[in-house]
């Protein structure tokens, strides 16, 4: 099992906008890819917020294969797709793990 694992720090005067965004838009929209099995939404606590709100939001795929061929095939117009929308309002990062069994 692959882990793609995006963390976003989010202004917090776009917060509740956004957050419904990636829940009734977003998120649906690359699940429908096929390339995911499921996915996780978290806040972070305990963070400093002062420059922003953390979220992280983690895509379950079962090869790195369906991986790839979501960042080669979907991520850029995704990505194009929420900078247009909130412009400089949220900074994030990208990681991908393996789940150790």
């Amino acid at each position: 099992m692959f882990v793609y694992n995006i963390t976003m720090k989010v202004n917090p005067s776009i917060e509740k906008e956004w957050v419904q965004w990636q829940r009734e838009e977003h998120i649906p929209e690359i699940l429908a890819t096929g390339l995911f099995t499921e996915h996780k939404f978290y806040r972070l606590l305990d963070q400093d917020e002062t420059d922003g709100i953390t979220y992280i939001i983690q895509y379950f795929s079962s090869t790195q294969d369906q991986y790839r061929k979501y960042i080669e095939q979907f991520a850029p117009r995704f990505r194009k797709e929420a900078s247009d929308k909130w412009k400089d309002q949220f900074v994030g990062f990208r990681t991908v793990m393996q789940v150790v069994q």
